[in-house]
């Protein structure tokens, strides 16, 4: 056994589990862990961020592109409540995530000592789970046991707090191997030929596919629709499970989905839920289902079987790795009589996805059309919240490759960090980050992170001069009484500039196609300032409709 300070056992035992990147904004609370980041710059990568609520969204988006847990450091107090808001996404989306948190000596607890906070009161509830590490010597132990726990059945944030002292003491401990996970498998052959039958029995099957797919998973997914010739849905924010193209795509469910794929899920007589958790946006506010129905209908498959019957109860449950079990239903006999309702499924989709007319001079539904063509296959695409992202959810086709990075959790301020954790990660690849102008200013300062990274991200502002989602239900719930949801913007694009960005205002739809090729092209960061008219508040909605009560 070696002597080291708790600090050092700590990032050993992060270099043991392969972790390579670290996002942070540095707190003298943590010093002596930056210490010993230090003698491992050349393995790990410190990205030194411009706020935690920043850092926190990097990790998240680096645990969801990676499948590893995506590593947060913060200071105490306000610095892991500013991250709070990425634990939360953590969380909503099922992603791995390790979040530390410099913390107060043990002898200055319950003194409401400077910036204090009991993080395992604060993180509990919001986290999948929370700790404070008291005892240097056992720092590999809980660090492994946090990654473990991250990492297996539905995936998720784990919080640790680092108290100063417990950093500095010097302790014996010997160094524990990462060790092997405990991994999903497939389902047991009985059930796997019951899922089997009951597909080849369906007259009106859907498949809808949720959760987090690797590409492996991905590839049996698409073998598994081949076999069945079924329609594929995905879930809330997971339109990169499935191949957007593929004549087997049948949409997505969240928010503002296509009515007619909603009357098909009511109407299939077979739902073979893969990986997703069914909750509230892709079921429509709980009301997709009865329970009455999905004890007769529902096949629902999830690596962790907390989640199986939680809201639905099923008719037959699966705890099982659904990319596991989407290869084996494929090698199956699972082939269902319902080519023509795939094919009506598929006609469904494309009709909800062509370009729509407008009342403004950009018409979003064709820049996003444009986009989605222009784009490399292998794009990753990165938004937050707002009802721009109702734009880009609808008329952006994921293709085979292709990623998509956004919070289930609806958090404001997610893509561009996204983007830039992104970026860093796959810097040979096309990286857009869409955000709203409410959106945008809420971690638009990590433009300065992006540049001091190298990371060559295009971010596209979409400015409508309002917190558009707010303002749509503030106009349906009170027409004309309008209060707080208006901004007043700055100029955009003067800002990306003084990061170093290359950056252009767009006012028309047919300039759009002539900035994203200049943003592509310039060979930095890049922002395009697309203004767009309040009036088209949404996809097929506006303003005046809405007061009108239409």
């Amino acid at each position: 056994m070696t002597a080291k300070s708790g600090a050092r056992h700590l990032v050993d035992s992060l270099v043991a589990l392969g972790v390579d990147t670290v996002f942070c904004v540095p707190g003298e609370s943590y010093l002596a862990v930056l210490d010993a980041l230090y003698d491992e710059r050349d393995r790990v990568r410190v990205v030194t961020c411009r706020h935690e609520a920043g850092a926190a969204n990097m990790a998240e988006a680096y645990g969801k592109l990676t499948g590893k847990p995506g590593v947060c450091m913060v200071t105490r107090g306000p610095g892991a409540t500013h991250a709070s808001i990425g634990v939360h996404t953590a969380r909503q989306d099922s992603t791995p995530m390790l979040l530390f948190i410099g913390q107060v000596a043990l002898a200055d607890r319950g003194r409401e000592a400077f910036q204090e906070v009991d993080y395992r009161a604060f993180f509990g509830p919001l986290a999948k789970g929370a700790d404070e590490i008291e005892d240097a010597a056992r720092m590999g132990e809980i660090v492994r046991r946090a990654w473990r726990l991250a990492t297996q059945g539905r995936c998720g944030p784990v919080a640790l707090a680092l108290p100063e002292d417990v950093l500095s003491a010097v302790v014996e401990a010997a160094p524990l191997a990462a060790g092997a996970g405990a991994t999903p498998a497939a389902a047991p052959a009985d059930l796997a030929l019951e899922i089997a039958a009951r597909l080849k029995r369906a007259k009106r099957p859907l498949v809808i596919a949720g959760g987090r797919w690797t590409p492996e998973g991905r590839r049996a997914l698409a073998a598994l629709a081949q076999a069945a010739d079924v329609p594929v849905a995905l879930s809330f924010r997971r339109k990169d499970a499935f191949d957007n193209d593929a004549p087997h795509y049948a949409g997505d469910l969240g928010l503002g989905p296509n009515p007619k794929l909603v009357a098909a899920v009511r109407e299939a007589d077979l739902v073979l839920a893969l990986g997703a958790r069914l909750g509230e946006n892709p079921t429509q506010g709980y009301t997709l289902f009865t329970p009455e129905t999905t004890a007769q209908t529902l096949v629902h498959v999830h690596p962790d079987p907390q989640e199986l019957g939680k809201v639905w109860p099923p008719a037959l449950a699966v705890a099982a790795d659904p990319g596991a079990v989407a290869a084996q239903l494929a090698a199956l006999d699972v082939r269902a009589d319902a080519a023509a309702w795939r094919a009506a499924r598929r006609a469904d989709y494309e009709a909800w996805t062509a370009p729509i007319a407008v009342t403004g001079k950009v018409n979003l539904s064709e820049c996003f059309a444009h986009m989605a063509e222009a784009l490399p296959a292998d794009a990753i695409v990165c938004n937050g919240a707002g009802n721009y992202a109702a734009w880009l959810h609808r008329f952006f086709r994921h293709r085979e490759g292709g990623r998509q990075l956004a919070p289930t959790s609806g958090a404001m301020g997610y893509g561009v960090p996204a983007a830039i954790a992104a970026k860093i990660v796959a810097p040979e690849r096309t990286v857009v980050a869409v955000a709203g102008d409410g959106c945008f200013l809420m971690t638009g300062q990590e433009l300065a992170t992006a540049a001091q990274h190298g990371a060559a991200v295009i971010v596209i502002v979409v400015d409508n001069g309002a917190y558009g989602t707010i303002r749509m239900h503030q106009e349906r719930e009170f027409p004309t009484r309008t209060v707080a949801t208006d901004l007043a913007n700055p100029d955009f694009a003067a800002y990306a500039r003084a990061f170093g960005f290359w950056a252009t205002r767009v006012e028309r739809t047919e300039d759009f196609a002539e900035a994203l090729a200049q943003a592509r092209a310039c060979g930095r960061g890049a922002l395009i300032h697309v203004v767009t008219d309040v009036e088209d508040i949404s996809p097929g909605r506006t303003l005046s409709s809405l007061r009108a009560g239409r």
